[in-house]
C-alpha cells in the first residue's frame, strides 16, 4: 500500500477507499522490526481480535515496536522514494547492458520491485541466484570486489529483486555490478 501510494504520488487512503479492508505490515518497506495494522468495519476488525487471540497472537509492552513503526510511517515518503530509485537505478543498469542472458522491461518498474527476465535455458532462475549469492575468487581477482547478491527465483524465466531501506544507492551499484559480471561469466 505504501510503496503504491509511494510511486502513483496519492495519499494511502486514496487508494483503500474501495476496500472493505486494509492491513498494513510496519516491518515491509518500512523499516520497523514487526508489526501491523488491520482496518475495516467494526465487525470485521472484532473478528480478526477474537481470532488472533484464539491463536495465540499478541504482544504486551509493544510500545517500542509501535514507535519504530510511527518512525517508518513519518518518513515513509522519504523512504520509499529512494528504494524505488535505487531499484530504477539497477533495472537500467542490467537493460543497458544487453545481456544475451537477461532483461528488465522498464516499464513495468514502478516500485521497489524489479523482475529480471532469464533468456535461454542456461542458467536457470535458480542457478543464477546461486552465482549471485556465491563469491568467487575470480571475482575478487577481476573486479576488485566480494559481492553476494541475494535474488529471489520468482518463475521459470525471472528472478526478482526488491529494495528495502537498508540497501543503499551504493549496495545497488555493487548488486548490478555483480549481475553484470555473472552474465558475463554465463556467456563464457
Amino acid at each position: 500500500l505504501m510503496n503504491a501510494a509511494v510511486a502513483q504520488d496519492v495519499e494511502p487512503a486514496r487508494i483503500a477507499q474501495h476496500c472493505d479492508s486494509v492491513s498494513l505490515c510496519f516491518s515491509k518497506g518500512l523499516g520497523a522490526p514487526a508489526g501491523a495494522v488491520l482496518a475495516g468495519r467494526k465487525e470485521f476488525v472484532a473478528e480478526a481480535w477474537r481470532v488472533r487471540k484464539l491463536l495465540g497472537g499478541g504482544m504486551r509492552q509493544a510500545g517500542v515496536l509501535a514507535a519504530a513503526a510511527r518512525v517508518g510511517l513519518e518518513h515513509a515518503e522519504v523512504t520509499l522514494r529512494r528504494d524505488h530509485d535505487n531499484a530504477r537505478r539497477f533495472a537500467e543498469g542490467i537493460q543497458g547492458l544487453n545481456s544475451p542472458v537477461c532483461s528488465v522491461d522498464l516499464v513495468a518498474v514502478e516500485t521497489n520491485i524489479v523482475m529480471v527476465s532469464i533468456r535461454g535455458g542456461w542458467p536457470s532462475p535458480t542457478e543464477l541466484c546461486e552465482h549471485l549469492r556465491a563469491v568467487s575468487e575470480e571475482e575478487l581477482a577481476e573486479t576488485g570486489q566480494a559481492v553476494s547478491v541475494l535474488l529471489f527465483p520468482w518463475s521459470a524465466h525471472a528472478v526478482r529483486a526488491v529494495w528495502h531501506r537498508d540497501i543503499s544507492a551504493h549496495d545497488t551499484e555493487l548488486a548490478k555490478n555483480k549481475l553484470a559480471f555473472v552474465a558475463r561469466k554465463c556467456q563464457e
